[in-house]
């Protein structure tokens, strides 16, 4: 297996095309790869090398694709949300110890006066769009004093940290994951044999390029395979049909959320669906309920493959197979790249067929979180990465995921799973999207509660709904409140956020 990014992107012939982009020339993998050398020699000419940081600001597009590989071949990457506040951009740069931060030519980005109160260099990202999709170049926003070119110079090794990302943090401080280079290109590799890419593939990439998933099953796995990529500004339900038909792509990948926004418009454009057969559809990131990946396979009249995946795993840890392998609705599939194992609270490694928390180790897995030794401890054990995660594996190797040990609602001793009820709720015909989750009790701790959007041209009423569930289930799983809203409050990446949501929505 290559080692190195600068392996892992030889492998596209040299006229065919790597990126491409909405009303733009592509981009060549000859030019790519030419494209990451000049970026890494400016780099090093700024005195920027190997093991530096440099925190990348950019809208989603092909820009912030060849930028994230140049920066990811020769620096240490650190791809952040654009949509980041003045104080979030100032928690993120200290805590990174960020070299240098990349910005559009003309960028108005909070990240920028936060970076000069820092002492942190801006560089500006100039586009060239008729050398092909993605194509720039960089230069020092404020001229000042000349750069003392870097010792460590050139592509950087296959041991060095190519990306550092946060996790989200949603009950504690966000911990720094450092991937190194065979990090990224393990886990790249495993997701182009997963999903068999080949050059005869094109994918339409409309997750945000800040996020693991966007990253490395949107961008590096394909490329990988020497097959192409284009890259739209980001998720749009408006454009996507438009997009699909000038990109003719083979496949895409999203989260449940968008795959449930193409649902809804999918009707109303067969014929571009028609017009560009999809090999298959790819879903990662957060549980898909398996009624929607009925409907999207009858629409698409392709295979929805369901993956597993985190951050600290460089994003993929099991995968459906395709066809003519057995694909299992509402499972995330078998192991992908890394071993993955069910183990009990003691450590213990669990038989198949019993409950308890999925364990991971492999080439893909970070080595652990900076400079934090306790979630270290807490995170390892006997060799094996926890992932948080509640799951099964059945006789076949399938896995199923029950719940995040830190989102199982505890009701007065009852553990309720989120995800259950969610899966109950969406069997309701009035039911396009739902999200349960606990909310503060003063004597249970905990109850369950539901946030639901309704089908178009459906109504249900919160009784109604409560009494459809205790048909199916226990009367401490009915959900106590369901609010009605017009959509689904997910976070920057897309991703049902079900810790925090009871204080967000003045539950708590």
């Amino acid at each position: 297996m290559s080692l190195s990014l600068r392996d892992l992107l030889a492998s596209g012939a040299e006229d065919a095309p790597a990126i491409s982009a909405p009303a733009r020339s592509p981009l060549t993998f000859g030019s790519l790869r030419s494209l990451i050398a000049q970026t890494i020699d400016q780099l090093n000419s700024l005195g920027i090398g190997r093991k530096d940081r440099v925190a990348i600001v950019l809208a989603n597009g092909p820009e912030m694709a060849t930028c994230f590989m140049a920066c990811a071949s020769g620096v240490t990457s650190a791809p952040l949300n654009p949509a980041y506040r003045a104080d979030e951009f100032e928690f993120y740069l200290s805590d990174l110890h960020a070299s240098a931060l990349i910005v559009e030519q003309g960028s108005t980005s909070a990240a920028i006066d936060v970076a000069k109160k820092m002492g942190v260099r801006v560089i500006d990202l100039v586009a060239h769009a008729e050398r092909g999709s993605g194509y720039f170049s960089l230069q020092l926003r404020d001229e000042g004093s000349a750069s003392t070119p870097t010792a460590q110079g050139g592509y950087a090794h296959p041991t060095d940290i190519s990306m550092v990302l946060h996790t989200s943090g949603t009950t504690s401080r966000p911990k720094i994951v450092p991937l190194s280079q065979s990090n990224l290109v393990a886990s790249a590799s495993n997701i182009r044999n997963s999903l068999q890419f080949t050059a005869q593939d094109c994918g339409l990439n409309v997750m945000p390029l800040f996020h693991i998933h966007g990253l490395i099953a949107g961008v590096l796995a394909p490329l990988a395979a020497g097959s192409q990529v284009f890259c739209t500004p980001g998720f749009n339900a408006l454009k996507f049909f438009s997009w699909m038909d000038e990109a003719k792509p083979s496949w895409y990948t999203a989260v449940p959320t968008m795959h449930q926004a193409i649902v809804s418009r999918a009707k109303g454009n067969q014929d571009v669906i028609a017009r560009n057969p999809l090999r298959f559809l790819r879903s990662s990131s957060s549980s898909m309920p398996p009624q929607v990946i009925t409907e999207l396979e009858a629409i698409f009249g392709a295979p929805l493959i369901e993956a597993y995946g985190m951050t600290e795993a460089t994003h993929q840890m099991a995968c459906n197979p395709l066809p003519p392998a057995v694909r299992k609705p509402g499972k995330v599939g078998i192991a992908a790249g890394p071993e993955v194992g069910i183990m009990d609270s003691e450590g213990t490694l669990l038989e198949r067929g019993e409950t308890g928390e999925i364990v991971i180790r492999g080439a893909n897995v970070t080595a652990g979180y900076e400079s934090n030794p306790k979630a270290n401890e807490e995170a390892f054990v006997n060799g094996w990465f926890r992932t948080g995660d509640q799951g099964v594996m059945d006789p076949e190797g399938y896995i199923s995921i029950t719940g995040r040990l830190k989102e199982i609602i505890n009701r007065g001793g009852e553990k309720v799973s989120p995800r259950e009820v969610d899966e109950i709720l969406m069997d309701h015909a009035a039911v396009a999207q739902v999200v349960c989750f606990g909310m503060p009790h003063p004597k249970l701790g905990e109850e369950v509660a539901a946030v639901v959007v309704l089908r178009e041209g459906h109504q249900a009423t919160e009784r109604e709904l409560q009494a459809f569930v205790s048909s199916r289930a226990a009367d401490y799983k009915v959900p106590k409140k369901i609010l009605f809203m017009e959509e689904i409050p997910k976070g920057a990446t897309g991703k049902l956020q079900r810790i925090g949501l009871a204080a967000k929505l003045g539950l708590g």
